[in-house]
């Protein structure tokens, strides 16, 4: 069964942080883990941001969004790009999903894990896996 792993989930392969041993452990065991070309931008916007906070230096974050682009090329993480498609479908989950408060991003995220036709969803966001647990997808949270 393929899961669909968000950007908050990913990030915990490349870094240090709460529940990264747990995720790890998971995700070499996961059979087609799936992400969006979404993930890409949201990653290197969050390599970014750790670095301009002083998490790390220019040299690491490069390294690191280095090795996530060699998981793409190996196909480590099966990449699924992001349709027109989608957006409408993302604006249709928001209205479905009423009175949740549902980001523009993750209604994006739902909506290619919907196409997609992925069972499972890793996440390490409340909102996120609550919209998930509605849509009927098995949520495995990591925050």
């Amino acid at each position: 069964m393929s899961v669909y792993l968000d950007t908050s989930a990913l990030a915990k392969w490349y870094l240090n942080e709460p529940r990264s041993a747990e995720f790890e452990e998971f995700l070499q065991n996961a059979s087609e883990p799936t992400i969006s070309s979404l993930v890409v931008v949201e990653m290197r916007c969050l390599l970014a941001r750790r670095r301009r906070s002083g998490h790390f230096d220019a040299l690491t974050e490069a390294r690191i969004f280095a090795q996530f682009q060699e998981d793409l090329a190996q196909d480590f993480l099966h990449l699924r790009p992001l349709e027109d498609g989608h957006a409408f479908a993302a604006a249709r989950l928001i209205d479905r999903l009423q009175p949740r408060a549902l980001r523009t991003l993750d209604a994006m995220h739902l909506a290619v894990a919907s196409a997609v036709g992925v069972e499972e969803l890793a996440t390490a966001d409340g909102q996120m896996a609550e919209a998930a647990a509605a849509l009927g997808l098995r949520v495995l949270r990591f925050d």
